[in-house]
């Protein structure tokens, strides 16, 4: 389907638009508004909806459960439930972004396209960076955290815990 296009002055030439499906913030002031690739206004858009834009810190894929650090201000990377260092889960991304690009962060909601989940099932952080389990952790000094329950194949509502390191 091609993108919602409309016509403006712009110092007395008329020009072609493209509407946005998805803002950046600030700078997308004044767009007009076009429904994204599922038929819906795009979270980013809405007031009061839980999400951030954040600089990636390493390359993310779509789905990634991701941790907010500090590094020379807020950057995202990918949650960790592995021993010593692990990165709690705080929020999750729905597209993949590269290091060093902005990534939009959300902090609530349903992580989608996803794949053999068991709806029903709790799911865990794992000790695979970004991804999540069936199997709560059990090895000594790995984050045990619940992220949330599968609410289809490929859907989880993220509804994290703080979770706690194992003895």
């Amino acid at each position: 389907m091609p993108a919602f296009k409309y016509l403006a002055n712009n110092a007395g030439v008329t020009t072609e638009i493209q509407a946005t499906d998805a803002s950046a913030g600030a700078g997308d002031a004044g767009k007009a508004v076009a429904l994204n690739a599922s038929g819906l206004i795009d979270p980013t858009m809405l007031p009061g909806a839980d999400i951030d834009i954040i600089q990636a810190s390493e390359n993310l894929a779509a789905g990634d459960l991701v941790n907010v650090h500090d590094s020379s201000g807020p950057k995202v990377r990918k949650a960790d439930a592995a021993g010593g260092m692990a990165k709690r889960a705080d929020g999750y991304v729905l597209a993949s972004v590269t290091s060093g690009q902005n990534a939009t962060v959300y902090f609530e909601g349903n992580i989608s396209g996803l794949s053999s989940l068991t709806p029903g099932a709790r799911y865990y952080l794992s000790a695979t960076p970004g991804a999540v389990t069936a199997t709560a952790p059990s090895t000594a000094t790995h984050l045990k955290q619940f992220v949330g329950k599968a609410i289809s194949a490929t859907e989880i509502s993220f509804e994290p815990e703080d979770g706690m390191v194992l003895a």
